[in-house]
């Protein structure tokens, strides 16, 4: 068995590994995951899963279910090993890390944790977390909520322009799996269009997710309408009107939440087709402080409330693949929650050469991780944020290679 799980952490030492709740079509209906099934049973060719990925649906929980506590005073001695880790190139890292592997007895460590950046995709938790709020107000029936999720049709239409990211369009009744970006008229539910958005990181399905959000929050129990309907509130509503919608949509759960628009927010669409249609009227940004609070509310069932804490969770584990930070081989085993988010540009210099993740000029690369992993009669189980601006270096390596190596301090803790 020794030889097996080295072999397996060998191959999976790579920058991507496929993860999700793989029987929640059932529940959803959404597409992808009966395909991710059927290849994980041998039915349609594909990768097969680590075990960290393999977990049910109903596996999924809330580790803090009806605790309130908060974010605690940070530790001095876990915090200097944290820099220890980063060595010469701390000063460019913002980390942030909860450990809750003993929840009466929380520890926090940080480094540079209320530096503040855009941290890119890890911005459509905000955009999910203004669609489940919304339909909370509305729809306060469990079930009404699922329903809505479930039958309402999304066609993606101007605010989804455009995205280079590709999204999973799998026929069930023919087995065909179409991967590539969204188009124009591509019909989707409401929650495979939030999959979209997490699973795929889809910044069309994001802002398609977002222009729901704000309809629904517009319109309110007369939610949903037609893309006709739809197009004609956008056109008739003024641009004050549309900022204010926005902003109350998306920047009033963060506060309702009981964290600050001055360490995290999301202030804009993540399409241009959106932006030109509404401006949120903000920059988006978030401290690595403000994550790990907002993952922490997620983990006790407080962000929105119990459902939606439980649902976004879920969906944070029902990626397409593990990427980044969350690939780490050492996470082999774990059952992995994570967003990520990347911005990079270049500017001309002489030997230099222009990659992904590797930008001259700027080089954000973001990671927000929730770990859950059993080792006997212990449950390892923290929260990690981290934010990084490390020019001309591979920042989805070096955040692969920081996962290691904060799983291995964690479980050092704890004698494993």
């Amino acid at each position: 068995m020794g030889l097996l799980l080295a072999a397996l952490v060998s191959m999976l030492f790579v920058a991507e590994i496929r993860s999700y709740p793989m029987d929640g079509y059932a529940d959803t209906g959404i597409r992808r995951l009966e395909q991710a099934r059927l290849t994980q049973s041998g039915s349609l060719a594909g990768s097969r899963q680590p075990p960290g990925a393999l977990l049910h649906t109903e596996q999924i929980v809330l580790g803090l279910r009806g605790q309130r506590f908060t974010v605690p005073d940070a530790n001095q001695a876990l915090g200097d090993e944290i820099v220890a880790l980063l060595g010469d190139e701390a000063e460019f890292y913002s980390v942030a890390l909860l450990d809750l592997t003993d929840p009466n007895k929380p520890v926090y460590a940080q480094h540079r944790d209320t530096h503040k950046q855009n941290v890119g995709s890890v911005g459509k938790v905000l955009a999910a977390l203004g669609l489940f709020q919304a339909l909370a107000d509305f729809y306060p029936e469990v079930t009404e909520r699922q329903q809505l999720l479930r039958s309402h049709d999304v066609v993606a239409d101007r605010f989804a322009h455009s995205d280079h990211h590709t999204i999973r369009l799998f026929n069930v009744d023919s087995g065909e799996l179409t991967r590539r970006s969204m188009q124009d008229g591509d019909i989707g539910s409401l929650w495979e269009y939030l999959d979209w958005t997490l699973s795929a990181s889809s910044n069309s399905a994001a802002s398609m997710v977002m222009r729901e959000a704000m309809l629904l929050r517009y319109l309110e129990r007369l939610y949903p309408v037609n893309s006709e309907a739809a197009d004609k509130i956008f056109d008739e509503l003024s641009s004050r009107e549309k900022t204010e919608l926005f902003q109350r949509t998306f920047w009033q759960p963060v506060t309702d939440a009981g964290l600050s628009l001055a360490e995290i927010r999301q202030g804009s669409f993540f399409t241009k087709g959106g932006q030109r249609a509404v401006s949120g009227g903000g920059v988006s940004y978030a401290s690595g402080r403000s994550l790990v609070a907002l993952m922490l509310q997620l983990e006790q069932g407080r962000l929105v409330d119990e459902w939606s804490s439980l649902e976004l969770k879920r969906l944070l584990y029902a990626t397409e693949r593990r990427i980044r930070y969350a690939s780490a081989p050492a996470l082999n085993g774990a059952a992995v929650y994570f967003k990520s988010g990347s911005l990079y540009s270049c500017v001309p210099e002489e030997g230099f050469s222009c990659r992904s993740y590797r930008g001259n000029q700027r080089n954000y690369m973001n990671s927000l991780t929730v770990v859950e992993e059993v080792f006997g009669d212990v449950k390892v189980h923290y929260i990690s944020v981290v934010l990084s601006n490390v020019l001309k270096k591979n920042a989805a390596e070096s955040h692969q290679a920081l996962g290691t190596k904060v799983h291995q301090l964690i479980k050092a803790r704890h004698g494993l």
